[in-house]
């Protein structure tokens, strides 16, 4: 649920301290894997990056990472939300139930509930990203409960080097 808002609070300025020229992508509801591998490829055009992302984004991230060693420095991955298929995994299983309410009572009812069981920072990030990707946020979030996302045997084999933080 977070947003290139949040990505460039949160990492923006470790990264540009570092020399690294951070460039969050927007989540798109609508498309929004093809829309982070496009992101990608736009990214690595010039050449080599470094990539990463906040859970999905961290999963695409590795994956991008996995299939274009050559183009890849590095790979930045925070929270990623599970390895291989998502089966039961809590993230998956969130979105997928957050979908499914979002359908049935609504963007208010879900956010109220989000806020009363969540810290409050979490809360107010959440419900800013949300209301941004309304109304096609339940699509997205399904869409990121199916994604399957490198398992740990294909981690193993991964060229560049990778931060994880969870």
């Amino acid at each position: 649920g977070s947003d290139d808002d949040y990505l460039l609070r949160a990492f923006g300025g470790p990264l540009l301290e570092c020399g690294a020229r951070p460039a969050p992508v927007r989540p798109r509801p609508r498309g929004l894997l093809a829309a982070y591998l496009e992101a990608l490829e736009d990214a690595a055009a010039a050449g080599p990056i470094a990539v990463g992302g906040v859970s999905l984004g961290a999963a695409v991230a590795a994956a991008w990472a996995l299939a274009h060693p050559e183009r890849t420095l590095a790979v930045l991955a925070a929270l990623p939300p599970w390895t291989g298929t998502p089966g039961s995994a809590p993230a998956s299983v969130s979105a997928r139930h957050t979908a499914a309410e979002l359908r049935r009572t609504g963007m208010a009812a879900v956010t109220a509930a989000m806020r009363a069981s969540s810290p409050h920072w979490l809360a107010d990030e959440l419900a800013r990203s949300w209301q941004r990707q309304w109304p096609d946020l339940p699509a997205a979030l399904e869409e990121a409960a199916g994604y399957v996302a490198p398992t740990a045997e294909q981690l193993h084999l991964l060229q560049p080097p990778m931060g994880v933080a969870g």
